[in-house]
């Protein structure tokens, strides 16, 4: 069974760099860490192998620090990586993303399964993975928690709603995005660390893809553009408030109705 993971390399801070023109984040110089919704997705696909058999490799697109977190996931377990990285690719939204993702997809050639985290900590669409679906023409499941492989080459699969889960077949090949909740990841091993001295790692660029007109990557293939970007304003002034609730809640009326919010 060819599964691939896609993840994402995301800032680990909270204060990050932001391109005044363009108002992306400035990767290059922020700092970064696996994407923790990735994790989850990384151990279904490994759970999956030792279970079915077959191999597991890990898919990010980034500037070349990328490579760390494909490193993290060999690891972890995972059998190569693939990397995804040039200039063209900057200042993608999720469309022109997930569009990136595909090409390459189609580069290294078919997966039977295709497993992606829920969502991302910097952007929190969660629309990445279902959009590559789209572009690749396969059947897709969001918010799995459980899956199992039935002969015929179908899935089963646990699907996290709001008020419910729900027992859902799917056929091979197909994309699917972890639940946080859906296992437990493994920590990457030390003995792979000192051991495995030639990771893998497959490194893509615009010319290797099966597509590669510069319109359609990066800021330019992105159908929509931000148009502001900025950090909260910080403000230090607090007033605090004594009384009964009927008493606070007198007060925040008065100072509403004095600044003309009702």
């Amino acid at each position: 069974m060819r599964i691939l993971v896609c993840i994402k390399q995301v800032p680990g801070t909270a204060k990050v760099d932001v391109d005044e023109k363009t108002g992306v984040l400035k990767r290059d110089t922020a700092e970064t860490k696996m994407n923790p919704f990735d994790l989850f997705a990384i151990e279904e696909g490994l759970k999956i192998r030792e279970k079915y058999g077959g191999n597991v490799d890990v898919l990010t697109m980034g500037p070349s620090q990328a490579e760390a977190v494909l490193v993290e996931a060999v690891w972890m377990g995972a059998d190569r990586g693939i990397l995804l990285s040039d200039r063209n690719f900057a200042g993608a939204d999720v469309a022109a993303t997930s569009y990136t993702i595909v090409q390459g997809i189609r580069k290294m050639g078919d997966y039977d399964l295709i497993i992606c985290g829920k969502q991302t900590t910097d952007g929190d669409t969660a629309q990445t993975g279902p959009e590559a679906a789209e572009f690749l023409q396969i059947e897709h499941i969001s918010n799995v928690l459980e899956i199992e492989r039935k002969e015929g080459g179908r899935l089963v699969v646990l699907e996290n709603q709001d008020d419910c889960v729900r027992k859902l077949e799917i056929p091979l090949p197909c994309l699917i995005t972890v639940e946080k909740n859906a296992n437990t990841p493994r920590l990457p091993s030390l003995k792979r660390a000192l051991t495995e001295k030639q990771i893998e790692i497959i490194k893509l660029e615009l010319r290797d893809l099966p597509d590669t007109d510069t319109n359609h990557y990066g800021l330019t293939g992105s159908p929509t553009q931000v148009e502001r970007i900025f950090p909260p304003e910080k403000k230090e002034t607090k007033q605090m408030f004594e009384g009964n609730a009927g008493q606070i809640a007198a007060k925040f009326k008065e100072i509403l109705t004095e600044q003309k919010f009702v």
